[in-house]
Parts: structure tokens; sequence; C-alpha cells
């Protein structure tokens, strides 16, 4: 098996496996409870907690764990917009081709009255002059991506920030960090970031354990309310027992990857780069275009092929054990908003025949191979078959 589907979620890596395995057997605590048992199940939360936020750059502020990314980002911007009285009815500025977690959230707010406006990202950059003209001085946020999850597009949150603070200084910025945590370097404190969303299953971590970062400021002006409501754990933003076990090996993956970083992602980059190379020069492949933003990540590439659909070459490679995937794995079930291929700038024809690969350090170049010769043969065959 051939596995390019790592922004859809990653393998879980052996030290964060033997971590949930032990939390799950030797700290079983309910960390709300007084008695020693529960305070050793909150000591490795707490120690997971400090984790979290030097893994984003914060020197204080709330690590807010959640199940997931998707409920991280409901609760920027719920939590945002819910905040205040006086919240209602007002502005919300986001990024054009944002994830579904990001688009029905606002969708839902927008049928509650406030206005939501999109920031255009043709070409696969955020356009600031349009940022600028928008905020005024009823923006109570901007939701901005950090990497696009479809075409890798690595925007400017250090220009947006600039901007928020010139032209409405009281606004929140919050920003979907999933694909950028541990991917690209970062840190909230040096980019002004409000509230940052990441998830563990994307950096080698369990699946259903997500978190928020939240700024000191933030919390002292009472900025943003809870999702979740009931016995008022997570500082009272996130109700409900919490996943001990998980959120301590989202805390291991995170070490993992802090000491690998400079290595994985080097090796991801020359990959991809390699990638992109043989595909620009390989006659049997010059129909398929590599989507280029002018910065990107390294680990994610969109490829729009000669005239097949996405799905139909998806299920031809996952037939040689080869799995790739036509764009973020949340919106296969429909619930998306307008698609970033198309805000990028791509044609409807071109976006339903694009296929997404996403590395990892785990790749080989030898597999590289097998995928470029899988895709030719493919695209010569279905080729073939129009005719």
């Amino acid at each position: 098996m051939i596995y390019f589907d790592n922004s859809a979620t990653t393998p879980i890596c052996r030290r964060a496996l033997d971590i949930y395995n032990a939390v799950s057997l030797s700290h079983f605590g309910n960390p709300s409870s007084l008695h020693a048992i529960g305070k050793d199940a909150e000591d490795v939360m707490k120690n997971a907690r400090r984790i979290l936020l030097a893994s984003v750059g914060a020197q204080d502020g709330a690590i807010v764990f959640t199940a997931s990314g998707t409920e991280a980002n409901n609760l920027a911007l719920f939590g945002r917009a819910h905040a205040k009285e006086r919240y209602r009815g007002k502005k919300i500025l986001t990024s054009a081709g944002e994830h579904a977690s990001v688009n029905s959230p606002l969708a839902a707010l927008r049928r509650e009255g406030m206005t939501v406006e999109e920031i255009p990202t043709v070409g696969g950059e955020l356009d600031l002059a349009a940022l600028e003209d928008k905020l005024t001085p009823d923006v109570i946020l901007v939701s901005v991506m950090m990497v696009n999850n479809e075409t890798g597009a690595l925007y400017d949150i250090a220009a947006v920030r600039r901007l928020i603070k010139e032209k409405c200084p009281d606004c929140a910025l919050h920003v979907d960090a999933t694909q950028a945590f541990f991917k690209v370097p970062f840190s909230v404190r040096g980019l002004g970031i409000g509230l940052l969303t990441v998830s563990s299953h994307k950096i080698e971590g369990p699946k259903g354990c997500g978190a928020l970062y939240i700024d000191r400021s933030l919390l002292t002006q009472k900025g943003i309310s809870p999702l979740i409501l009931g016995g008022g754990q997570e500082e009272g933003f996130r109700s409900g027992t919490e996943n001990v076990p998980g959120i301590a090996a989202f805390g291991e993956a995170c070490l993992y990857c802090k000491e690998n970083f400079a290595e994985f992602t080097e090796q991801t980059r020359q990959l991809r780069d390699y990638l992109i190379a043989r595909i620009q020069s390989e006659a049997a492949l010059a129909e398929v275009r590599p989507l280029l933003p002018p910065r990107s990540a390294p680990h994610i590439l969109c490829l729009i092929l000669p005239g097949i659909r996405s799905e139909v070459m998806l299920h031809a490679l996952s037939a040689r054990g080869i799995s790739v995937s036509s764009g973020s794995a949340c919106s296969s079930h429909g619930h998306v908003g307008a698609s970033a291929l198309l805000s990028f700038g791509c044609r409807e024809e071109e976006a339903d025949c694009a296929i997404r690969i996403s590395l990892s350090h785990r790749n080989t170049r030898e597999e590289a191979d097998e995928f470029l010769a899988a895709l030719s043969a493919e695209c010569a065959r279905l080729a073939r078959r129009r005719k």
C-alpha cells in the first residue's frame, strides 16, 4: 500500500500509541475527581497542556481540549459570535475556500443574522487589499486558515494581523492551523493570534482529540463563550469528561514532531519537489498540471488531471493500492462551501478533475516513482476510454 493521503489523517506514531495505552491502564481516573487517582489524571492533562502551549509558541493563555479540530473551529466561531450581546448582527470575515468546519458554522451564523464576508484567495494568496477594505469597526472576528487543505497555499497571517491591528484593533483573529501544525514554523505570540485550532490525528497522534488555543487577553475580556455546557471542565469552555489518554498521546505526538521537525519537513519538501519535477519533465505526464501557489506548505500537492474526473482516478489508483484524495476528507459527505479550487481560480471542470497528494516523512522516492507510473498508465487508459 502507498499512502499519499496524510492530510486526511496520519498513522499514529509508536510513542503516542505507547503513551495512550499506558495512560489508559495506569492513569484511568476522572480528572475532575478530588481523590488521588483523579489528581493523577489531572496531572497527566496539565503536562499535555504545557506541551501544547509550548508547541504553538505561547507563554500563557488557555489550551481547551476538544474531540476534534472541527469542534475547536466551532468553539472559536460560535464562542466569539455569542460571547457578548452586542456582537449579535456584527461582521465576521473569512478567507474564500475554507474547510467545511469553518464554512458550515459561518453559514449557521448567517442564519442568526451575522454578516459574513469572504476575502478572495485567487492564485493561492489572500487579497490583502480586499481585507483592508472590509475591516470596518463592526468586525468582531477574522477567521483565516494558515494552510489551505486542498491547494497547500500558505497564507500570510502576519500581514492579516498587521491590518487588523491598524484598522480594527478590537477584532479577534482565529487561525485554523490544522494543516500547518508541525508542517510550517509559526508562533501564536509572534503572529498575534487570539484563537488557534490544531488536531491530534494530523500529526501522528490519536483521532478524537483536538485543541483550541485562546489568548489570555480574550480570556480576560470574556471575549469567547462556551459551546458545550455541563460540568465546567476545560476552564468552563468545554464541559464533559476529558479524553485523558488521547490528550496525553496528543502531547507525546507534539514532542515527537518537535524533536524531528526540521528533518521531517525537509524530507517531505524534497519528495514534493521531486514529484513536481518529474511531472513537469516527462512527456507521459505532460497534461497533468501541478497547482503551485506562490507560498505553500511542504506536504500538499494538488494535480489537475487531463479531463479525468478525480473520483474516477481516485478509484483507479486505489485498485492499485495507492491512496490519494479528491480534496478534504471532511468534504466527502457533501457539507462544503465554495471549493478551495474555485477560490484559487480554477474552472469548474478543472476542480472536478483534481486530486490531492499529501505526504509525510514516512513516504519514499520509490513510492513516488510507483505512483507516477500508475498515474501515467491510468491517464492513458482512461483517455482511451473517453474516445
